[in-house]
């Protein structure tokens, strides 16, 4: 490769193309936000295209996990090829880092032995705060915010949005939970879904998916659909994996969760199938 290399830059006549100094390649803006006691978290924001030509506003996609080295490339991305396609809205993606995810995605353990195992766990309603009083008012002053928006999360973080559906859910308008862990503490929160419904009416939908993670995830999300009634889209994908579900199946979550006016082709895979529940 260097022989042939060297060889075309000394024929005469053959001029290697002249480039200009590189710049960077700008997609979005990152705040730091104090989470507790001097300890800062990354907010990164996404624009969508045409944020910057105009006065429109828009709703916002909140991520969980979303430090630029956990989703933020990939929903962001993901959120942009579906406006291109007119599969969702164009949104306002904001991503939250998560640091200790087992400390601040879940709720305290009844099980002693996952307790034991995960000492810190259990600070999920303080970083529902941190949400709610900190990283919210600061998008919506900084930003045009329509006044619309939804949260997206997998694994634990699917976990956490399930638990915020359930017990603060005008936090949010809309939810998808993608693979949640909803293992967690023999299933609890599953459990207590129905009676967490009948106490504080919810007026938002929620997406729920689980993908091979076994019987007790799959019966788990199957109960809190069952407790949620139409306002919960359960999607079984039992062909996924938990390593691939977030990949293949967050543009359908997008859809679902900012849909748009067009009619989708079914060709296409543009479908949003939610299964009946018992």
């Amino acid at each position: 490769m260097l022989l042939a290399l060297s060889c075309l830059l000394s024929v005469p006549g053959v001029a290697v193309a002249a480039s200009s100094a590189p710049t960077p390649i700008t997609i979005g803006q990152t705040h730091l936000v104090d989470f507790a006691d001097g300890d800062s978290r990354q907010i990164n924001v996404y624009l969508p295209e045409g944020y910057a030509d105009g006065a429109k506003r828009y709703p916002v996609l909140y991520l969980i996990d979303g430090g630029l080295s956990q989703d933020f490339l990939h929903v962001a991305g993901t959120s942009a090829l579906n406006a291109v396609w007119g599969r969702s809205l164009p949104v306002i993606v904001v991503g939250i880092e998560s640091k200790d995810r087992r400390a601040e995605l879940i709720g305290s353990a009844g099980n002693a032995a996952q307790h034991k195992q995960y000492p810190t766990a259990g600070q999920s309603t303080r970083f529902r705060a941190f949400l709610r009083d900190k990283v919210k008012p600061l998008i919506e002053a900084d930003y045009r915010t329509n006044g619309d928006d939804g949260v997206i999360g997998e694994s634990l973080a699917g976990l956490f949005i399930v638990e915020t559906w359930l017990r603060e859910p005008g936090l949010f308008h809309r939810y998808a939970a993608i693979d949640a862990s909803l293992w967690w503490d023999d299933a609890a929160l599953a459990k207590a879904a129905a009676g967490l419904i009948a106490t504080s009416p919810r007026a938002g939908p929620l997406y729920l998916t689980y993908s091979n993670e076994g019987q007790e995830t799959a019966r788990a999300a199957q109960r809190v659909a069952a407790a949620g009634g139409s306002l919960v889209c359960l999607s079984p994908r039992e062909d996924l994996t938990h390593a691939t579900a977030y990949h293949v199946l967050s543009p359908q979550a997008l859809q679902f969760l900012f849909p748009t006016a067009n009619k989708q082709d079914p060709e296409w895979g543009f479908e949003v199938p939610c299964s009946k529940k018992s």
